[in-house]
């Protein structure tokens, strides 16, 4: 499945998938706008078993078909547990 990736220049590390190039008809209108200016990076062909390097392809390529879209959340920022000695 071929995809369509876009990172928001809004917030670092939120990345916009989508099935169809420049086509943001599927994405909700509060969703789309709360990602700020986007910015183009690349196509990439998806399939089950492509590794990606922080969601499951199979994952993404569900939600494409489904919906038309997939958000790549930021990571979250866990703080290390406190060592006791």
């Amino acid at each position: 499945m071929q995809c369509f990736i876009y990172k928001s220049l809004k917030k670092e590390y939120l990345y916009l998938y989508i099935d169809k190039k420049d086509d943001f008809s599927r994405v909700p209108d509060l969703l789309f706008n709360s990602l700020g200016k986007l910015e183009f990076v690349m196509e990439l062909e998806l399939f089950p078993e492509r590794k990606l390097a922080r969601e499951d392809a199979g994952k993404v390529i569900q939600s494409l078909k489904e919906k038309g879209f997939f958000v790549q959340m930021p990571p979250s920022k866990v703080s290390s547990p406190l060592k006791i000695q």
